[in-house]
Order: structure tokens, then C-alpha cells, then sequence
């Protein structure tokens, strides 16, 4: 494929600090460093590309219009800093779920690669030229799935995960590393 190369990115744990079903404005606190990293990683050329379970809405947590809610106040306070995201997929889904219409299997949840194939559809990417940061295990197996080549695994210090299973997989401790491996002395200051 002739395509763009893209940054999958999981959202919560990555971009956010995880809080446990994070779907209010309020509750949402960006990592330290990821403003500028998502915004190096647009100015180097890569589509940046949200993909997300949010089984909050299958476990009744929240609706999926709650999500998509702070999915536009996420953009837009992005975008007021000169940042473009591509586009944002979630999972909404659990099999365990106790709403009834979400409580299901699907090829959407990761470790499934559902939403990085339907992302790399709609905007022409090549996943061959592609990352993904994440911060759990069935993120990598997403993209290992999709056929990402570069997999990133967020584990904050102090924490370790067993990376066996996924050989190659680089381990770091947030996007701010993530561009610093990419670019090294190439990255650019955060303004």
C-alpha cells in the first residue's frame, strides 16, 4: 500500500492518565509530555490515530454518547494547540457487558484489530510504515494483528510487563520516549 504512515495510539494509560472509565471532561488529565509528543509525531509527517476500548458503556458506566463527548473536547483542546487527529475508534463492547445491545463479541475489541483496520481504510495508511503505543498487552496484539511493524508498550516506572509472548515489542515509560527513540537528536523542543 502507497499510503500514510500513522501513530495508533490507545487512548487511556497512553495519552491520559488512566482513572478507570475515564468518560467525563473533568476526570480527563493528559500525560505529562504527550501534548508535545502527539505534536512532534504530526510535525515528522504520521497521522495520529486514536483507537480505544471503552467498555464503560457495555458495563452501564456511561453511554457511548458520554464518550463521544469527551472525544470532541479532545480534539478540540488539541486542535487549539495546533494538533490534528485523524480520526478516534472505540470499542464500546464486552462480552461480559450488562447492557444488553453492547454486550457482545466483536472484531473491534482489542486484542482484535478491528479499529486500526478501519481506521487504515478510511485514511489511506500503511500499516507496513506504521506504529502503535499502548499500554497493555492486547493493544500490541491488535497491532501485531493489523500488521504494525513498531509496537510500543507504556509501562510506568517502578511497573514491568512480561513481553515473552511479543518479541520486539520496545518498552518505554511514555510518548516523550517514544519520540526520543524515533527521532533521537532529531525531536524537536516542546514550544
Amino acid at each position: 500500500m502507497n499510503g500514510k504512515p500513522a501513530v495508533f495510539l490507545d487512548r487511556d494509560g497512553v495519552i491520559n492518565e488512566d482513572r478507570g472509565y475515564v468518560h467525563r471532561w473533568e476526570d480527563f488529565s493528559f500525560l505529562p509530555g504527550a501534548i508535545d509528543a502527539l505534536r512532534q509525531l504530526q510535525q515528522k509527517g504520521y497521522l495520529l490515530v486514536v483507537i480505544t476500548n471503552q467498555s464503560a458503556v457495555a458495563r452501564g458506566l456511561c453511554t457511548e454518547a458520554d464518550v463521544l463527548a469527551l472525544h470532541e473536547r479532545m480534539c478540540a483542546f488539541l486542535r487549539e494547540r495546533g494538533i490534528e487527529l485523524a480520526g478516534i475508534y472505540h470499542c464500546p463492547h464486552h462480552p461480559q457487558g450488562s447492557v444488553s445491545d453492547y454486550a457482545i463479541a466483536c472484531a473491534c475489541r482489542k486484542p482484535e484489530p478491528g479499529m486500526i483496520l478501519r481506521a487504515a481504510q478510511a485514511h489511506g495508511i500503511d500499516l507496513s510504515r506504521s506504529l502503535l503505543v499502548g499500554d497493555k498487552i492486547s493493544d500490541l496484539e491488535a497491532g501485531r494483528a493489523a500488521g504494525i511493524p513498531s509496537l510500543y508498550l507504556v509501562v510506568p516506572p517502578g511497573q514491568d510487563e512480561d513481553l515473552s509472548s511479543l518479541p520486539g515489542v520496545q518498552r518505554v515509560s511514555g510518548l516523550s520516549e517514544v519520540v526520543e527513540r524515533m527521532f533521537g537528536s532529531q525531536a524537536m523542543p516542546s514550544s
